[in-house]
């Protein structure tokens, strides 16, 4: 059984980055599609980013592009999002997600069947 788990977060201030890492325990991510999520408390969990495994293609919240970045390391059956320029609507728990989505689905919580524990980001004024 694969597990997720994520490593990363912490207090910053706006402004500030930080790099989120998510690595696979118990198996292989061959094959599968990953993606980060977030949620802030008394809101619903949405989707931040997500690579594809064949090709690379990245997609991106709107509120996030230009400053995230997630990447992928297949070697090593990791995951990352990087985070620059941090504001304070960025406060969240981020979940790492691991999934095989189609395309319609690969903004939705549904389109992934693995998670982790998630990881707190809190951007501070």
């Amino acid at each position: 059984q694969v597990q997720l788990v994520e490593s990363g977060g912490g207090l910053v201030q706006a402004g500030d980055s930080l790099r989120l890492s998510c690595v696979a325990s118990g198996g292989s991510l061959s094959g599968y599609s990953m993606g980060w999520f977030r949620q802030a408390p008394g809101e619903d969990r949405e989707f931040v980013a997500a690579v594809r495994w064949s090709m690379g293609h990245t997609y991106y919240t709107d509120s996030v592009k230009g400053r995230f970045t997630i990447s992928r390391d297949n070697a090593n059956n990791a995951v990352y999002l990087q985070m620059n320029s941090l504001k304070l609507e960025d406060t969240a728990v981020y979940y790492c997600a691991a999934g095989r989505p189609i395309l319609s689905t690969i903004r939705t919580s549904r389109g992934y069947s693995l998670w982790g524990q998630g990881t707190q980001v809190t951007v501070s004024s």
